[in-house]
């Protein structure tokens, strides 16, 4: 029995092979088929995309030209207002010129700190400006902007407390707003240089007053030390001498060089006598016995 069930799954094993290697056989032709299939399908669509890429590179290159030219629009132009009206804030200067296209920043210079001062003490407290820059997004507005409107009426209607003054602007040729940050950043460091040299100078003289102050006191105690002999000291100033002092005060030298010039012959003549009488008393004396 044994032999028999194992001679039927040898048959079996047989017979299922051969069908198991047409199945692997099958799948490899269907596999082949759908490789050839794709690579015709891709040559196909190599075309169709080459075409498809030509027209993609057309409309990057056009968007690239596009997008140069808005940047090219883009840049930026600054007009310098030369005067500004009293009472005129940088909200009305951006809704006065907002009209004519569009603005970015605006910056108006204050007045002075003395001014300011005068006007504090005379009752008023609003701060002026004295000039602006104004900065349009397009330089192109900015020029025709600063050429039409320049010696124009700033008002539009005759009521406004504006309607006496004219426009006073001027585009400014490549410059930019870094520039004018660094010319205001150039004044404040002047004025605080000027400030500090300020305060150093009141330091020296407030030194200087302190220190005489001291010696004042000291010379009042001194002073006060010495008694009422000092307090009566009189002040006497020597005068300028006259011609004829001056000549008679050299008269007087002369005189008294003359005089000890003769003193001074007098005494060797003394002296020459003198010797003589010891010689001849020496020479002419007797000699002893």
């Amino acid at each position: 029995m044994e032999t028999r069930i194992s001679e039927e799954k040898a048959t079996t094993n047989s017979e299922e092979k051969p069908e198991e290697d047409e199945l692997e056989e099958e799948e490899e032709e269907e596999q082949q088929s759908d490789e050839d299939e794709a690579q015709e399908g891709s040559a196909d669509d190599g075309g169709d995309d080459g075409e498809d890429g030509g027209d993609d590179g057309d409309i990057k290159r056009s968007s690239k030209v596009k997008g140069k030219a808005a940047d090219k629009k883009c840049v930026p132009g600054i007009i310098y207002m030369g005067h500004v009206p009293p009472r005129l804030r940088p909200k009305h200067v951006r809704n006065m010129l907002s009209v004519y296209g569009e603005i970015g920043r605006i910056f108006l210079q204050p007045e002075d700190r003395q001014v300011r001062a005068r006007k504090k003490k005379s009752g008023l407290r609003r701060c002026d400006f004295t000039e602006g820059w104004v900065e349009f997004r397009d330089k192109r507005v900015a020029k025709r902007v600063a050429a039409s409107l320049h010696n124009t009426p700033m008002a539009t209607r005759k009521r406004q407390w504006i309607a006496s003054d004219l426009w006073c602007m001027k585009y400014l040729h490549r410059f930019q707003w870094t520039h004018l940050s660094e010319r205001l950043a150039y004044e404040r460091s002047v004025l605080q240089q000027r400030l500090r040299t300020e305060i150093s100078q009141a330091k020296r003289e407030t030194n200087f007053y302190l220190e005489n102050v001291d010696k004042s006191a000291h010379l009042e105690r001194k002073r006060r030390r010495e008694g009422p002999q000092a307090e009566g000291k009189s002040w006497e100033f020597p005068q300028r001498q006259t011609e004829e002092e001056i000549q008679s005060k050299k008269k007087r030298k002369q005189d008294s060089v003359a005089q000890r010039q003769r003193d001074k012959s007098r005494l060797m003549q003394q002296q020459s006598q003198s010797n003589v009488s010891l010689l001849a008393k020496i020479f002419n004396s007797t000699p002893v016995q």
